[in-house]
């Protein structure tokens, strides 16, 4: 099962992304790590395709997505799930992340970025801060036994 964790930086996405590999076992592939895979960028891009396409009916992936234009390659079949979280949280997050400081560039970026993954083209819908992480993955199980 291909299963996308898409949403903002610091929404939660890399904590659910380790709740459902150890649940269910699977590989985590974050951003652009799938570049690794080859020397060019394009092959690299074929070659991830083509094994996110496989892991639809096979073998567990977790693709963690924090830009849009990586939606792209989701082949027809992955599990997408949104995971969100209020602005003030991700600034926080994004501040302990940044050793204490939030830099005014920092601080409008993710502003600017806030809400972007909004729409109706998901499975599930996550709260990074207050979400049952335990009941997501039992759901995940059970999807991935039919």
């Amino acid at each position: 099962m291909l299963i996308a964790i898409i949403g903002e930086n610091c929404s939660g996405k890399s904590t659910l992304a380790e709740k459902i590999k150890d649940s269910i076992g699977a590989e985590i592939i974050s951003g652009k790590d799938y570049l690794r895979m080859a020397k060019s960028e394009s092959e690299a891009t074929v070659l991830f395709k083509e094994k996110l396409s496989e892991s639809v009916n096979g073998e567990n992936i977790v693709y963690v997505i924090t830009q849009a234009e990586h939606l792209a390659l989701l082949p027809d079949g992955a599990v997408k799930i949104l995971v969100s979280a209020d602005l003030e949280t991700i600034k926080e997050r994004f501040k302990t992340r940044m050793h204490g400081v939030l830099p005014p560039p920092v601080e409008k970026m993710l502003e600017a970025k806030h809400g972007s993954f909004e729409g109706d083209e998901y499975d599930y819908r996550y709260d990074g801060v207050n979400g049952d992480a335990d009941a997501l993955c039992e759901e995940l199980k059970a999807r991935s036994l039919t």
